[in-house]
């Protein structure tokens, strides 16, 4: 079975850090895009961060510098390191790859951040 999962979410207080992690099953991440996308209440979802199966990383402009994504290769995992968050980055956290036609989500995560 083809499927992702994240992990990581939590409540932390404005400036914490927390650390995402997304595991897949069935697909290796090397040879997908892949991405954190998120999604606030009443708000569309958006995209937060990408990774190409090249390694090139691309983020939103509200969340550069602050946010980093990065692939394992070894255990197949892609994470996204979140630094000095704000309480607008309160959202659930979604991953996705993209690969060969498929485009798979995770359950998504929830991320709190307390002013």
């Amino acid at each position: 079975q083809v499927h992702v999962v994240e992990s990581g979410g939590g409540l932390v207080q404005t400036g914490g850090s927390l650390r995402l992690s997304c595991a897949a099953s069935g697909i290796s991440f090397s040879r997908a895009a892949t991405a954190w996308y998120r999604q606030a209440p009443g708000k569309q979802r958006e995209l937060v961060a990408k990774l190409t199966s090249g390694g090139s990383p691309n983020y939103v402009d509200s969340v550069k510098g602050r946010f980093t994504i990065s692939r394992d290769d070894a255990s197949n995992t892609v994470n996204l390191q979140m630094n000095s968050l704000k309480p607008e980055d309160t959202a659930v956290y979604y991953c996705n790859a993209e690969f060969l036609g498929l485009n798979l989500w995770g359950q998504g995560t929830q991320v709190t951040v307390s002013s």
